[in-house]
């Protein structure tokens, strides 16, 4: 009886450990899984980035635009109203 309760304890043992294999490749699979995710991720935020740099840059680049759009069409409205009066003084002395 000493024998057969040591098998059951062996085959007990031996159980556990197969449970025990199945387990760490289970997790050594989950573990696998989440890195090559994680690698897609921050790929992913990586490109996500540099687009949205590329937007800033873009929209810099606009502001930049219509800042000097506003400075040409400011001095323009200063010179012809620069002009009109040089040209009203001009008519106010030849009368």
């Amino acid at each position: 009886m000493y024998k057969g309760g040591n098998l059951i304890q062996m085959a007990e043992k031996k159980a556990t450990e197969i449970n025990l294999a199945v387990y760490m490749e289970r997790l050594d699979s989950y573990i696998e899984t989440q890195s090559a995710l994680n690698n897609t991720l921050c790929a992913s935020l990586e490109k996500v980035n540099d687009e949205l740099d590329d937007m800033r840059m873009w929209r810099n680049q606009i502001y930049g635009a219509k800042a000097i759009a506003i400075a040409i069409g400011l001095l323009i409205l200063h010179t012809s109203a620069v002009m009109g009066s040089f040209v009203a003084l001009i008519n106010y002395m030849n009368k």
